[in-house]
């Protein structure tokens, strides 16, 4: 599942791809997201960590991995 953090005052928004289900992952950000001192902590499919500060989040964005094309198509 892929999720996208945007952080506060950064351009750029934080993409995880997590093994965990869209409902295992929305317990997990709203637990975090309730505590104003506390830290979101998302694991990806490697087992690398993103922490954020749960202070500087400025939204939460939780989809389905985007498929790859190969090849020549038309749309």
């Amino acid at each position: 599942m892929e999720i996208k953090v945007g952080v506060q005052h950064s351009p750029r928004e934080l993409a995880v791809e997590s093994p965990l289900s869209a409902e295992e992952l929305e317990s997990v950000i709203n637990s975090a997201l309730s505590n104003p001192d506390g830290v979101l902590t998302l694991v990806d499919e490697r087992g690398r960590k993103v922490v954020v500060p749960t202070s500087k989040v400025a939204y939460v964005e939780i989809g389905e991995p985007e498929t790859r094309r190969v090849g020549f198509g038309a749309l």
